[in-house]
Parts: C-alpha cells; sequence; structure tokens
C-alpha cells in the first residue's frame, strides 16, 4: 500500500487504543511513522543484482512474527527522536509505535503485490486481492475522521475511522469474490479448463477487476466491471513461458536460469516471454489497463553473457492513452 495510507492506519490503530489521550498528538504521530516504518525494507538492492530487492521487499520487516522487535526498534528510535520530548516514557513509545507497526503487514497482504507473513517458516507470498495499491476512498475518508478525532471530545471520528478501515476490505473482498465468478463463467464459455485464476482490483478502485488464468498452455486476460449491473471487456492470451522451446540457448545452471526461477516465484508463476522481445520475459498480472497484456515490468536476459543477472525493467508506455480508456472502461 502507498506510505501515507500505512501511516494512517498505524495513527487510527494508536487514536483507537486506551492510552491515545496520553500526547494524543505525538501518539499519533508515533503510530503514524511506525506505520511506514517496515517499507525501509525498500533500501535493501544491489546494484549488480536488480532481482534482489524483489525478495527482500515484503519479507523479514512484513512478517508476523518480526511485529515485536518492529515496533521496539521504533519505539527507542522515534522516543529518542518524538516522544521524550513530550515527556512520553519510552514504554508508552514503544506501545504506540507497535501498534501502528503492526497494521502495516496486514494492509499489505489486502493488496495483489504479496507479502511474506509467515516468514521465516514460508517464503510464500500472502495476496488476498482485495484492494489497489493506491486507492483514494479507502485512504481520503481515513485522514478527514483521524484528523477530526484530535479535536476534543471527537474520540468518536477515530472509531468511524477503525470502521472504515476494517469495512471497505470486506467490500473489496466481495467485489474480488463476484469478479473471479464472472472470470470462471467466461472461461467456461470459451470451453476452457481452469487451472488457476485471479481477480486483482485496477488502479485506484475496486469496480474494475483484472482477470488472470491459466490454461494448460496459455494464460489469457480480460476485465470486468462488477457494480450494479456487469460488463466484460475481452483481453488477450499469451503462451507460458516454455524454457527449451522459448530459450533454447539458457543453460539450466546459468545464473540467468536461476534469476528466471527467481522472477516465477516473485510473479506465482504468471510469466511469458515477451512477444515483442524473445529476450524479455514479463509479468502479464500488472499492467495499465485491465484486460491487456502490455506488462508493467519485466527481465531483461542477455543470450551472450549467462552468467551474469538479468536486469529488471519498468515500463509506462503511452500512459496518457490508456488512462483515457481506462476511465472509459471504469464509468462506461
Amino acid at each position: 500500500m502507498d506510505p501515507l495510507t500505512q501511516g494512517l492506519l498505524g495513527a487510527v490503530a494508536v487514536r483507537n487504543s486506551r492510552n491515545s489521550n496520553a500526547q494524543r498528538g505525538v501518539s499519533v504521530a508515533l503510530g503514524f511513522f511506525a506505520g511506514m516504518a517496515a517499507d525501509l525494507d525498500v533500501l535493501i538492492r544491489s546494484s549488480s543484482d536488480s532481482l534482489l530487492f524483489l525478495e527482500y521487499h515484503r519479507q523479514f520487516t512484513h512478517s508476523l512474527i518480526f511485529i515485536p522487535l518492529g515496533g521496539l526498534i521504533c519505539g527507542l528510535v522515534l522516543h529518542y527522536l518524538i516522544g521524550r520530548r513530550s515527556r512520553l516514557s519510552w514504554p508508552q513509545s514503544v506501545l504506540f509505535c507497535t501498534l501502528g507497526y503492526a497494521t502495516h503487514a496486514l494492509l499489505d497482504a489486502c493488496t495483489t503485490y504479496g507479502t511474506q507473513l509467515f516468514w521465516p517458516f514460508s517464503n510464500e507470498r500472502v495476496a488476498w486481492n482485495v484492494m489497489s495499491i493506491i486507492d483514494p476512498l479507502y485512504t481520503l475518508p481515513i485522514a478527514g475522521l483521524l484528523l477530526l478525532s484530535l479535536r476534543k471530545h471527537w474520540q468518536w471520528a477515530a472509531s468511524v475511522a477503525l470502521f472504515w478501515v476494517i469495512a471497505y476490505p470486506c467490500l473489496g473482498w466481495w467485489q474480488r469474490d463476484r469478479a473471479e465468478t464472472l472470470g470462471h463463467q467466461l472461461a467456461s464459455s470459451r470451453g476452457h479448463l481452469v487451472r488457476s485464476l485471479e481477480a486483482k482490483p485496477s488502479f485506484g478502485n475496486i469496480l474494475l477487476w483484472k482477470i488472470v488464468y491459466r490454461t494448460d498452455d496459455a494464460f489469457y486476460v480480460d476485465a470486468v466491471r462488477v457494480g450494479r449491473t456487469t460488463k466484460v471487456f475481452p483481453g488477450d492470451s499469451i503462451p507460458m513461458l516454455t524454457l527449451n522451446s522459448d530459450l533454447p540457448w539458457l543453460i539450466s545452471t546459468s545464473r540467468q536460469a536461476a534469476d528466471i526461477e527467481r522472477f516465477r516465484w516473485f510473479s506465482k508463476g504468471y510469466i511469458a516471454l515477451d512477444p515483442n522481445n524473445p529476450e524479455r520475459i514479463i509479468d502479464i498480472r500488472y499492467s495499465l489497463l485491465p484486460n491487456e497484456l502490455d506488462a508493467l515490468w519485466s527481465i531483461e536476459l542477455s543470450p551472450d553473457s549467462p552468467n551474469s543477472h538479468v536486469q529488471f525493467q519498468t515500463h509506462r508506455s503511452d500512459r496518457q492513452a490508456k488512462l483515457q480508456q481506462f476511465w472509459q472502461m471504469l464509468s462506461e
């Protein structure tokens, strides 16, 4: 989720605690900053290995078992910077920071990117696919209610904010299930045997969804809008990546072969060879338009250097034109 929303959820958690009236402005600030802190793992990067950050982002700092330690670290640091100047005790600072920190991973798991909640016991990327990583309809009411709750005798606004924090993902869960049902119906109408299917919210809303499903040999992407009525926006298909036929030059023991498997793990297997570039592998789950295969990111291979790392790339082509199409799909 975006850093602002992460911070707001941490602040809402603190504002709804029994001790929230103790220097409430400062306690809320501690929860806000601690709510964002888990994303400091983005600093784990390598100039030679561009996939390293994919492995460590939303890993140990987002694990449920790490929450007490993360809260303690944030509490001690932020107590020195903020808490002690407002006469909070260090246990109070740690408590507020732990409450804020605890919200982060659960919110991230509501999105589509995947979060290693159960690290180190499992490296599975938990993704409930119920919210977009940025959604103003979620964030703005929380921000407004939190600000109101800081006024004297307006504690009720914090309770309403907490209600919205929980209710909106639940609505997204219901919408996701409706979208998945439409996806299965669409695949059935084509005579396809579905091996796996996911519905992912498109950017900034829970009305328009991307459907991605796999058959024995191909992936299919479509978009569906689920409101009072439903509508399908047919998309495209692409063959699954087959290393022997798609990349006959690839040495199975090479570093690039290992990097492809790392990218496959990150992408939950939804990878294919770019039809426009035989040296590029795309993650088909994400695109600006939910019914297209124009991937937002990929890895670039180097056949001449099989023992060098692949290069992770992001793509944002024709953004303005696609945003116009996106709004048409969302509103028509």
